[in-house]
């Protein structure tokens, strides 16, 4: 018992791959992912600062490097099956709750336990800092599926996962780093000259015009 089992762990996430059963020509563990999310995270939180958000750090670096903790019990689900129908996925999030608290319970030090209880929870909540996690772990998500395509990966998987990211992220427009992450970074990306993104540039076009609309008629209503 004790914070070496915990160390020990963190070698573990190395080995469990996102996006399982799936061809992939690049493999990514969740342990890079929570890695890349923390960078992306950073970026999105500058942002945000810079432009006049109270950005609380500690929160938000904990978010981040916490996030899929908990996937060391249970690995990645397939996104599809964890998404298909929302009681699913409050019945994943349970059981990884449930076997997080046992973890906790069983191997941390009580001095330590109630910081990491509140670590270990879910950390896309209302907060700004929650919201930015959530945008920034889609924004990963993204360029995975991106990452494929790119390399000319023939599974429409990919596709579907590149849309619903990308939805995932505009719903987050009242953001400052959201908006700037479509009208600078997205834009970069689509307009890169490279054949195989022509698909890309379409669904970003599509989903983002109907974004654009949804808002105009909410603005005139």
């Amino acid at each position: 018992m004790g914070i070496h089992k915990y160390f020990q762990s963190l070698s573990d996430l190395e080995g469990i791959y996102r996006c399982p059963g799936v061809f992939k020509y690049q493999e990514h563990s969740v342990a890079s992912h929570s890695f890349k999310v923390a960078t992306i995270v950073q970026f999105l939180a500058t942002v945000e600062d810079q432009h006049g958000q109270k950005v609380d750090w500690k929160t938000v670096y904990e978010k981040a490097i916490n996030h899929d903790y908990s996937e060391l019990f249970t690995g990645d689900i397939k996104t599809p099956v964890k998404y298909a129908l929302p009681k699913l996925r409050e019945l994943f999030s349970q059981v990884e709750g449930s076997m997080t608290q046992e973890y906790l319970d069983k191997e941390f030090p009580q001095e330590f336990r109630q910081v990491y209880e509140a670590r270990f929870k879910e950390g896309k909540d209302r907060s700004l800092e929650g919201k930015i996690l959530a945008v920034a772990d889609k924004i990963d998500l993204l360029y995975e599926a991106y990452g494929e395509i790119q390399k000319g990966n023939p599974e429409p998987l990919f596709f579907q996962i590149y849309k619903e990211a990308l939805t995932s992220i505009v719903q987050f427009n009242d953001l400052a780093s959201v908006r700037y992450f479509i009208q600078v970074i997205l834009k970069e990306m689509i307009e890169e000259e490279i054949t195989s993104h022509s698909r890309i540039k379409s669904i970003t076009e599509q989903l983002l015009s109907e974004k654009n609309t949804s808002s105009s008629g909410d603005n005139q209503a």
